[in-house]
């Protein structure tokens, strides 16, 4: 029985990890890394992502970094950022490319938070949806004899602490990162 929830608790987990890396992309007051993460770039006609061809810090708190490891790759990142969108126009001094976030407004703070609660109903959805499979997995089972109908119980509810679990672990995620955001 253990390998059926398994599956479930594994589906969780990758919905609840997809959302954690959408809520990364989003841009708080502070410069992150991670919104770089689904920009491309043209790497001698491939697709590459910013990270694999160049090395990214943040030195100050609004201010993100990229130091191609090749010089003829500043241009390609720095058209790459500026078709992304990001929002940001990014400048370069031949060697670096440096993108500076300006400060959020208190209009723009809220409109993220809301996207952020948006991004998390989403997530829910997908983990009721994860039940609703397995729930119906478990019924299936009980038709076809080999299981009792206290067992599928025993699946069905702990297919609901696990989808308890990871509402409230998306609640949690989506608090915190509305809070990151709405921070000055």
């Amino acid at each position: 029985m253990d390998e059926k929830m398994k599956i479930y608790n594994d589906k969780m987990t990758k919905s609840f990890e997809s959302l954690l890396s959408e809520m990364g992309t989003i841009r708080a007051g502070r410069a992150n890394p991670r919104v770089l993460d689904r920009i491309k770039v043209d790497y001698y006609g491939t697709p590459t992502p910013i990270q694999q061809v160049a090395n990214i810090s943040v030195p100050e708190p609004r201010m993100i970094q990229i130091q191609p490891w090749e010089g003829s790759m500043v241009s390609a990142i720095e058209k790459a950022i500026m078709m992304s969108d990001l929002g940001i126009n990014p400048t370069n001094d031949g060697k670096l490319i440096r993108l500076v976030f300006p400060e959020l407004t208190e209009e723009r703070r809220k409109e993220l938070a809301k996207e952020v609660k948006k991004k998390g109903e989403q997530a829910k959805v997908a983990i009721r949806n994860i039940r609703r499979e397995g729930n119906d997995t478990f019924k299936k089972l009980a038709k076809s004899d080999d299981v009792s109908e206290d067992d599928i119980k025993v699946l069905e509810d702990d297919i609901q602490k696990m989808t308890d679990k990871y509402v409230k672990k998306i609640d949690d995620a989506v608090e915190e990162k509305s809070k990151e955001i709405m921070t000055v």
